[in-house]
């Protein structure tokens, strides 16, 4: 049995002026938004989980980009409602979010 049921990893990258980058997408501000709905959670979930920044996950094409582990289910988002469902679908109920899942 692993210590946390799911591990999620931000690209938090930041690249150099003008380059696309997870983080020109306000990655940290969404990895810090995700953690406190993860905290605020409770015994849900609230050390079940744990929110981490990444550096370069090398998916900038597709970003931001979030991956969940075990699962190893990588995910785009746009605003915090896309944060939210995350939340509450996959890591709260076990359930994939298809819409935003990339391959």
């Amino acid at each position: 049995m692993s210590y946390f049921r799911h591990h999620v990893f931000f690209c938090c990258n930041q690249r150099d002026a003008g380059e696309m980058c997870c983080n020109s997408h306000g990655a940290q501000a969404m990895r810090d938004y995700c953690k406190n709905k993860v905290k605020s959670m409770g015994d849900r979930i609230a050390g079940k989980v744990r929110v981490n920044s990444a550096g370069c996950l090398d998916r900038c094409a597709e970003g931001p980009v979030i991956v969940v582990y075990p699962e190893a289910v990588w995910y785009t988002y746009v605003d915090q409602e896309d944060i939210d469902e995350i939340v509450e679908s996959h890591l709260a109920q076990g359930k994939v979010v298809e819409r935003l899942k990339i391959d």
